[in-house]
């Protein structure tokens, strides 16, 4: 026996896809038709669209992380795992359907640091962030915090280069990413026997 969704379900499913596609602006009663629901149930079963928005990205936040990290061992050092983000970046931009990373989109769009939305998508790229700190943390960088930013922000820049040039990366955010690694010491392991 297979469970329907409810409104609340529907509404989170069609605004976490409309408001990647189309941008949070994307009016109430589109929102409302995609999800089967009505304008009053959305609003019996959240206080504002603002609200609906904060809890959509919240709710396919965890995917699209998921997407990205690596999987329990499919990389065994913190560089390897590193690239792994780089990597699936990299495929995801070339699946078509790609508007780049759903956190930085609606930030942008929104404008207000302190919009819920905002707030959500903070915490969303501080995990990244976070991600990559541990990793670099293991590797012994002299500077982990900011070699953490730095990834962080070059990520986001080959995610906004995919979506203006409407083109898949071809491995150009991977590049960017081993550049960083070998500038801070994080080798492969056959540059950094050489570099010995």
């Amino acid at each position: 026996m297979t469970t329907q969704a409810t409104p609340r379900e529907r509404l989170l499913d069609a605004a976490g896809e409309l408001f990647y596609r189309d941008g949070v602006n994307i009016g109430v009663d589109a929102l409302c038709k995609a999800a089967g629901v009505s304008k009053k149930s959305m609003y019996q079963l959240f206080r504002s669209k603002d609200e609906l928005i904060a809890e959509s990205l919240a709710s396919v936040g965890p995917s699209y992380q998921r997407a990205l990290e690596p999987d329990l061992g499919e990389a065994s050092t913190p560089r390897e795992r590193i690239l792994v983000v780089f990597e699936k970046q990299d495929r995801l931009t070339a699946q078509g359907e790609f508007f780049g990373c759903p956190f930085v989109s609606t930030a942008f769009e929104l404008k207000n640091p302190e919009h819920p939305g905002s707030v959500v998508a903070r915490h969303f790229k501080q995990r990244l962030t976070d991600f990559f700190l541990g990793e670099l943390v293991a590797a012994g960088v002299d500077d982990p915090e900011l070699m953490a930013v730095q990834l962080t922000m070059a990520f986001d820049g080959a995610s906004a280069r995919a979506v203006v040039r409407a083109q898949a990366l071809g491995g150009l955010g991977i590049k960017m990413a081993e550049a960083l690694l070998d500038a801070a010491g994080v080798r492969a392991p056959e540059l950094a026997s050489q570099a010995r």
